[in-house]
């Protein structure tokens, strides 16, 4: 991607607005074209300065974030969408993320936010690893268990493409898969590319809610 990366950041907390702009701002490549107090202004804003990303807080006045995100990205050319989320929006945030958004924690460390605009301006999805430990979590304890269904969905891939969907599953990112199974970030790109074909799924964030 030529240029800085362009955000739309959208929360109605005017503190958090005026963080994390100033955490993306301070990173470097990064511009803030941006900021929305409401899911109505989210929506406006992105079609006015169409940003690369946009960061959408899932509890949004007017519009709540979910509907916001479903008409972002059912433009001609949407941004990615990064949702803004607490632990006791699990139900919320899972259909956020079947809409086509990525799933981010509010109180994320730094560094981990400047990274998660980057990836997925970059054209990738993401999923943050306590998040998706969290889903798995409720997923495991409250939702009944279909061994035939995971069994075909899963039945194509190689014994190191299962290992790499399980990764992707935990959230880790493909350097973090290539350190945890001694191969080359390029062989785990080959291997997530694979992974995507076999499960007939547009991106890694999809890979995840089909594990």
């Amino acid at each position: 991607m030529s240029g800085p990366v362009r955000v739309v950041i959208a929360d109605d907390q005017a503190l958090v607005r005026a963080g994390f702009r100033a955490i993306l701002e301070t990173a470097g490549g990064v511009e803030v074209v941006a900021k929305a107090a409401t899911g109505e202004e989210a929506v406006s804003a992105t079609r006015r300065f169409q940003p690369d990303v946009v960061l959408l807080d899932i509890q949004m006045p007017r519009l709540d974030g979910l509907d916001a995100a479903r008409q972002i990205l059912a433009t001609t050319v949407p941004p990615r969408v990064i949702m803004l989320t607490t632990f006791d929006l699990d139900e919320y945030l899972y259909e956020s993320m079947r809409a086509g958004a990525s799933g981010l924690l509010k109180d994320t460390p730094r560094e981990q936010l400047i990274t998660a605009v980057r990836t997925v301006a970059a054209g990738d999805a993401l999923l943050s690893s306590t998040v998706a430990h969290r889903l798995i979590e409720r997923f495991l304890t409250n939702e009944p268990v279909r061994p035939s269904s995971t069994r075909d969905l899963g039945g194509s891939l190689s014994p190191r493409e299962a290992d790499v969907w399980r990764a992707m599953a935990r959230g880790l990112t493909n350097a973090e898969i290539a350190g945890e199974l001694f191969v080359s970030e390029s062989t785990v790109k080959t291997h997530v590319a694979r992974v995507l074909s076999k499960l007939g799924v547009r991106d890694r964030l999809q890979a995840v809610i089909a594990a």
